[in-house]
């Protein structure tokens, strides 16, 4: 007979399971709406611009700065493009693919996070390199900083979700 320290901590082990199980639908969660959201850019803009009230008052010669600015610009950008290029939207409809479909990468970690611990390290490096891309992009393409930190919160918050499961894999696999 083993001595009671030697036994394996079965609930324990299925509470570690469950909260990985947690961490990792709120992470799916965050890829599904930025997924879905890339979508419908230009009806989301037009939405953003009734909720602050930013046309009303543009159309009174009202100047604006920060992220009504920016909205505007975006929202008159997509606007053009789509009336004369409609196709080019056709990209973003590609980027939210690319979001379903990583999401859908992270099934195998909550079925089998010990097993399948290659796609969490691969999602910490890939939140981890969102900072970079926002970071040095963002400024050629003319992106203001506060839109590149909100770009770069997807691996801010998501980082420590994954940081939590690979460390709770550890102590699963020991």
């Amino acid at each position: 007979m083993r001595p009671a320290a030697s036994l394996p901590n079965h609930g324990s082990d299925a509470r570690i399971r469950r909260n990985i199980r947690l961490a990792l639908a709120l992470f799916i969660a965050g890829l599904v709406v930025s997924g879905v959201t890339a979508f419908p850019l230009l009806h989301e803009l037009n939405w953003l611009v009734t909720i602050f009230h930013v046309e009303q008052a543009a159309a009174s010669g009202r100047a604006f700065s920060g992220i009504a600015a920016w909205i505007l610009k975006v929202r008159e950008g997509l606007s053009v493009t789509y009336a004369h290029y409609p196709f080019i939207a056709y990209g973003t409809d590609w980027l939210a693919f690319g979001h379903l479909i990583i999401a859908l990468f992270f099934i195998g970690p909550m079925r089998d996070p010990v097993r399948n611990v290659f796609i969490l390290q691969t999602g910490l490096w890939a939140c981890g390199l969102v900072l970079p891309l926002a970071l040095i992009c963002g400024p050629i393409r003319g992106i203001p900083i506060y839109w590149r930190l909100i770009d770069c919160s997807f691996g801010i918050l998501g980082f420590p979700l994954l940081w939590y499961c690979l460390r709770s894999c550890r102590r699963l696999h020991d």
